[in-house]
């Protein structure tokens, strides 16, 4: 019989596993991914616009499939990542240093999980970032940090965080979302 502790195990080791997996390819066409500013999809050599892609259509036409009849009503949406893929791949190489508890590329939120810096036992942070848009810019990325101090055996009582960490955490995913775009750029 699996065990709840035993099945959690299971399943945060086969999330270590998807991320470790993820960052082992050294080349990667970020292009090809949906929120970069080039994408496959072309016409004359350029980007398709949002009219180009509801032209062209979907699997059963530009109609759709109507199998109830009458007027059909289009509905914004869509099935592809919302988030800027650049933000997304320099988020998770920023906080590869700590436990990561969930990541949800269709909704742009990644969440940690405790993690104790070697150097002060005494207190530990959770991270969690939102990429917020599709273009890659300073107001598409928001990470929030929580801190925590012990307090006594197994306490842990919330705490502030300095200043200026929160800045620099974006700071950090915005400079390796930059030059993942120009290795990008590069490899072309």
């Amino acid at each position: 019989m699996i065990t709840f502790s035993s099945f959690k195990s299971l399943v945060a080791g086969a999330g270590v596993a998807l991320v470790l997996t993820g960052c082992g390819y050294t080349s990667v066409d970020y292009d090809q991914f949906p929120g970069s500013a080039n994408t496959d999809e072309r016409v004359n050599g350029r980007a398709m616009t949002r009219a180009q892609e509801k032209e062209r259509g979907g699997i059963f036409g530009s109609n759709g499939l109507n199998i109830f009849g009458g007027e059909q009503q289009q509905q914004g949406g869509g099935s592809g990542i919302g988030v800027n893929s650049f933000l997304w791949r320099a988020t998770l190489d920023t906080l590869s240093f700590m436990p990561l508890n969930s990541a949800d590329p269709f909704g742009g939120v990644i969440i940690t999980d405790w993690y104790t810096p070697a150097e002060t036992q005494n207190e530990r942070f959770k991270l969690t970032a939102y990429i917020l848009g599709t273009a890659l810019r300073s107001d598409a990325i928001k990470v929030s940090v929580f801190r925590q101090v012990n307090v006594g055996p197994n306490q842990w009582q919330d705490a502030v965080v300095e200043d200026g960490t929160v800045t620099a955490l974006e700071d950090l995913i915005l400079t390796r979302a930059r030059q993942l775009r120009i290795d990008s750029a590069n490899a072309e």
